[in-house]
């Protein structure tokens, strides 16, 4: 084997100084959209101050001299829990695509993550990964992720989007419908923290509320047609739990363990994430018949189950830094508002609104930053008052959305109970197809790095089916299968001797 195809280390980004700047420091001029506002009265409204509402507010820049964030909660000042966002307690991988999305929304935000502690973990020399097919090989770098906690991620992002003059936040305001008719939206009815209600008028309303979005209800109400819907729900339940890590802040790779969902108990992953302040926050999974608990003497031996101990191993000696959290609204659901024959103008969805992946995949913010992307796309084009501009919005944000759906929804129907009908020829192949280049990608760098591309959505699924990919993938592995995990001796002497620091 060529040494130069796989790595045995990196070093991380190195951590802030205390005088390191706060996540907002760089000019907000710097960050506006390219086109210039509409008109001097150009307005939005964005429903939801979640990450996807931020990243919707960054989009609008340059083409509003108003943009209203409207949020029920209290947001937190600093890197902190908020309450509507209860998963932030488990791991979240930012895939590249959506990282560089974000930077374009953005400008700066990667480098201000990076400055309070969130790792850049090279792909794929810095994952340890095991899929059903047998573990990958750590094939020299072509991609990366973006590993920190979620309130950190969002906080940052927020920081910056909101030091912007023409964004401004309503807390502990709640949206009860949407104003207008069948055939335009024209805003918001909201009622405050006093309880007073009151309309906030809008070129264009953005619904970025998440899972608890009330889109179809409020569209329906208004008379627009309502929605075709689909879910898939495998009964995914995680479990999450934070520890000192015991190779503080050196470099330490992720580590991803994933069972077959037709073994006897189900899909069972394991997952590792180093992430700032030298933790590492666990993540274990389950489905029906096998899902992990909040009970902490559980934890341990769950951990276990998912196709290889190592996880388990790490952990043994390491101190927990916090008690286990479990979350189990994981299904995947989708609303197909861009097939919607008579769309409303004046409104569009994104993100969580639109369609929910299993967290399992890891493409959830990924797809609510491309989606604000192509937002910003359309506006760039197009205009902030041009006819037709919300189904435009709405079939641009369908393109990252359905790439998600497939990798994820098309993966969890498999699953006993998963979806009212079963998967049908077509999407059998592709499954078939699939689990094929993810064995081939375990020893042939061609297809795993195709297969890296499209996970972390930098690239379109069509490259799955490049020639060069489909000869390979026919051809086979070509090299052996890897008989355990493949770490360095530093990071397996960490694994046989958790006290020991390197």
């Amino acid at each position: 084997m060529n040494p130069s195809d796989e790595a045995s280390s990196h070093r991380p980004d190195e951590a802030p100084s205390a005088s390191s700047p706060g996540p907002g420091a760089a000019s907000t001029a710097s960050s506006r959209g390219v086109g210039a506002a509409s008109s001097p009265t150009a307005r939005a409204v964005v429903i939801g101050g979640g990450l996807a509402g931020m990243l919707a507010a960054a989009a609008l820049r340059g083409h509003c001299d108003e943009i209203t964030v409207v949020e029920q909660d209290v947001l937190p000042a600093g890197a902190e829990p908020r309450r509507g966002l209860p998963q932030a307690r488990h791991g979240h991988m930012l895939w590249c695509g959506g990282a560089e999305a974000m930077e374009r929304l953005v400008p700066g935000v990667l480098e201000s993550w990076l400055a309070f502690g969130a790792r850049r973990i090279p792909l794929t020399s810095g994952m340890v990964g095991l899929s059903p097919q047998g573990w990958y090989r750590r094939w020299r770098d072509t991609h990366y992720l973006i590993s920190c906690g979620r309130d950190l991620l969002d906080w940052v992002v927020r920081e910056r989007v909101t030091a912007d003059p023409s964004v401004r936040v309503l807390q502990r305001t709640k949206v009860l419908r949407l104003t207008g008719t069948a055939g335009r939206v024209t805003g918001v009815r909201v009622r405050g923290e006093d309880g007073a209600e009151r309309v906030i008028e809008a070129d264009l309303v953005v619904d970025a509320a998440g899972r608890g979005s009330h889109a179809q209800r409020w569209l329906t109400d208004l008379g627009v047609p309502a929605a075709k819907e689909e879910v898939v729900d495998a009964g995914t339940v995680y479990a999450s739990r934070r520890y000192r890590s015991p190779a503080g802040e050196h470099p330490f790779p992720v580590v991803s363990l994933q069972t077959d969902v037709g073994a006897p108990t189900g899909r069972r992953t394991a997952v590792l994430l180093p992430i700032e302040d030298g933790q590492w926050l666990i993540t274990l999974s389950g489905m029906r018949g096998g899902r992990p608990t909040a009970d902490t003497e559980a934890f341990l031996p769950f951990a276990r189950t998912a196709g290889h101990e190592v996880v388990a191993e790490l952990l043994a000696e390491a101190a927990p830094l916090s008690d286990v959290s479990t979350y189990a609204n994981t299904a995947n659901r989708r609303r197909y508002f861009e097939r919607v024959a008579r769309w409303p103008e004046g409104f569009t969805a994104i993100g969580d609104a639109v369609a929910v992946s299993n967290p399992v995949y890891g493409h959830g913010m990924s797809v609510a930053a491309l989606s604000a992307l192509a937002l910003r796309g359309v506006l760039d084009e197009r205009g902030l008052t041009s006819p037709g501009l919300a189904r435009r919005i709405q079939r641009a944000v369908a393109r990252p959305v359905a790439m998600a759906w497939t990798l994820s929804a098309g993966q969890d129907a498999f699953y006993p109970g998963a979806a009212s009908r079963a998967p049908g020829p077509a999407e059998r192949l592709l499954s078939r197809y699939v689990n094929r280049l993810m064995l081939t990608s375990t020893g042939n760098y061609t297809v795993a790095t195709a297969l890296t591309e499209v996970m972390t959505l930098s690239g379109p699924a069509a490259g799955l089916v490049h020639p060069r990919v489909l000869f390979a993938a026919l051809a086979g592995p070509g090299r052996p299968r890897l008989t355990g995990p493949p770490l360095t001796d530093r990071e397996l002497a960490l694994v046989q001797s958790p006290q020991k620091t390197p």
